[in-house]
């Protein structure tokens, strides 16, 4: 059952976020490490280790905590074959298909809108400007874990296309098996190999894990290391993005889905019940909060949520998700139910009011908004357009949603002419000497004398 809070008690609850470091971690985890490494160690030194494992002995290493973690097969290809993918996308159902190729279009015409251009000025003395260098070669962790996620294969690889990456690398856990054929190669979901070949992406590895950020940041004989990492994990695979950031470019630190719902008394509770549901299905630390200032709704919502709950498969899931981190919250008006959301800044806000253009104004945070009713999260997640690929964990304060942006750097260009050197270079040496840089004014002074 999904509870009824007031502001001051949800504050110090699911309105509270808890810092990444002070996120305990559940007995069984630290069970599972002991009986891998033999010693009760951190999860950040079980990454640790894998991490040094993989970088000093290569495909090894990777092999072998792939077998260990994963149950790889000692003889299968860790890159999927190409004549899977071709396999893969011809057995998708039709109907299927047809969704992911409408998903696709919608993507990649999306973001060709996105402005990304070079420029330059010559109102500087000489010419100025800034040159958009795209990454030469990203990697993509899409996860497989309960629910293979083709959606992600879109959503991550399409931006990186636009803006022009030529080496896109995706990378996802397989699946405990025994046997396998290269004709039917089932280490990994069909449906994620399908996605893989629907948007043109050909290099894709059966691995996951630190292990697989491993093999990405530092290179191994099979993998050819990337330039950028993107992409949610598990706890293994946060901890590894944030121990090899410096050798390579990581997005972000991902954590467990959440969405807010803010409605008022013109919402639809099964609609908004609805909403909630979608998103505490994810896992067992996915949040779901309803913001509204109707008691009415809230209640009404309340009994929805346990009516649909009753028939939705992954029952077991919301039974942790719903009462753990999720909840109804009433508030005193709109504008307090935007002002909470913009202290927690979720990755998903949904504006279920009469007027979503007008409240919206009062937001600040937020991974993406959801106007109205009929622009529900769900559409969000597979087709609308944006990528679903959103900051979580209160990250929606400084950082944005996945985008061309993330898959390029930016290049300065200094082409002054002799005039303006002669007149700023003075100035530098000033400046240069101001700070005790004495080698710095020469260079400048050795230009006008």
């Amino acid at each position: 059952m999904i509870k009824i809070y007031d502001v001051e008690t949800a504050k110090k609850s699911i309105l509270k976020r808890i810092p990444p470091d002070e996120t305990a971690v559940p007995p069984v985890v630290l069970d599972r490490i002991e009986a891998t490494f033999g010693e009760r160690i951190s999860p950040e030194e079980a990454v640790r280790r894998i991490l040094r494992d993989v970088r000093s002995r290569g495909d090894v290493a990777l092999r072998e905590w792939s077998a260990k973690l994963d149950g790889f097969p000692a003889d299968a290809p860790i890159r999927v074959p190409a004549e899977a993918l071709t396999a893969a996308l011809a057995a998708l159902a039709p109907q299927t298909r047809e969704a992911l190729e409408v998903a696709a279009t919608r993507i990649r015409e999306f973001y060709r809108r996105q402005p990304l251009t070079s420029w330059f000025t010559n109102d500087l003395g000489g010419t100025l400007g800034q040159f958009i260098r795209p990454h030469a070669r990203v990697g993509l962790y899409v996860p497989g874990g309960t629910a293979p996620l083709p959606s992600s294969v879109l959503m991550s690889a399409i931006p990186a296309q636009v803006a022009g990456v030529k080496d896109i690398v995706i990378v996802t856990p397989p699946q405990r098996i025994t046997n396998y054929e290269l004709s039917n190669y089932q280490i990994v979901s069909p449906v994620i190999l399908a996605a893989c070949a629907l948007c043109g992406v050909t290099e894709v590895y059966a691995m996951g894990g630190a292990q697989a950020i491993a093999a990405l940041a530092y290179g191994t004989e099979s993998v050819p290391a990337v330039d950028k990492i993107f992409g949610p994990g598990n706890l293994f695979v946060t901890l590894a993005k944030r121990q090899v950031f410096g050798a390579v470019g990581i997005d972000g630190l991902a954590g467990p889905t959440e969405t807010v719902v803010i409605a008022d008394d013109s919402a639809k509770p099964a609609w908004v019940a609805a909403d909630l549901l979608a998103q505490a299905e994810h896992d067992v630390l996915a949040s779901a909060i309803l913001l509204t200032p109707s008691r009415e709704l809230a209640e009404k919502v309340q009994i929805e949520v346990a009516r649909q709950l009753e028939t939705l498969p992954r029952a077991d899931i919301l039974a942790q998700s719903l009462p753990g981190q999720s909840g109804i919250v009433v508030t005193k008006d709109l504008d307090e139910a935007a002002a909470l959301n913009n202290a927690y800044a979720p990755e998903h806000l949904c504006l279920a009011v009469r007027d979503p253009w007008a409240l919206s104004e009062k937001i600040t945070n937020a991974g993406g908004i959801f106007m109205g009713e009929h622009s529900f999260e769900v559409l969000g997640d597979y087709i609308a357009g944006p990528s679903h690929v959103m900051p979580t964990g209160g990250s929606a304060r400084f950082a944005s949603p996945l985008n061309v942006w993330d898959f390029v750097h930016i290049v300065s260009l200094i082409a002054l002419n002799p005039a303006t050197t002669a007149q700023i270079a003075p100035l530098a040496a000033r400046i240069a000497r101001a700070e005790s840089l004495e080698a710095h004014a020469r260079s400048a002074d050795c230009r006008t004398k």
